[in-house]
């Protein structure tokens, strides 16, 4: 009885552990979003407020890097269904 306890802790911990390097993997690719747009697209540094052109340049890097993450974690999702389809297979083998 106390050994399945632990395993509950475990499952629960390792479910805490998870979420922890999944906010810390957003949090990076959010700053990492905003340091890349904002270098490539904000030049004048003479106003407080972003012009017309930075602004559509800073919302069109916003939008392909937000693409480019969706489409990464897809094909990641793909990737993954394959491998456990195979190690389900080799396992029934």
């Amino acid at each position: 009885m106390y050994s399945g306890y632990g395993q509950s802790f475990q499952e629960q911990r390792l479910q805490q552990l998870m979420e922890q390097k999944q906010l810390r993997d957003f949090m990076r690719m959010y700053a990492n979003l905003v340091t890349q747009c904002f270098d490539d697209c904000v030049v004048d540094f003479t106003s407080n407020k972003l012009n017309d052109k930075e602004l559509t340049c800073t919302t069109r890097c916003t939008l392909k890097s937000m693409k480019l993450n969706e489409r990464l974690g897809q094909r990641f999702a793909e990737e993954n269904a394959k491998l456990m389809e195979e190690q389900s297979k080799a396992a029934g083998l």
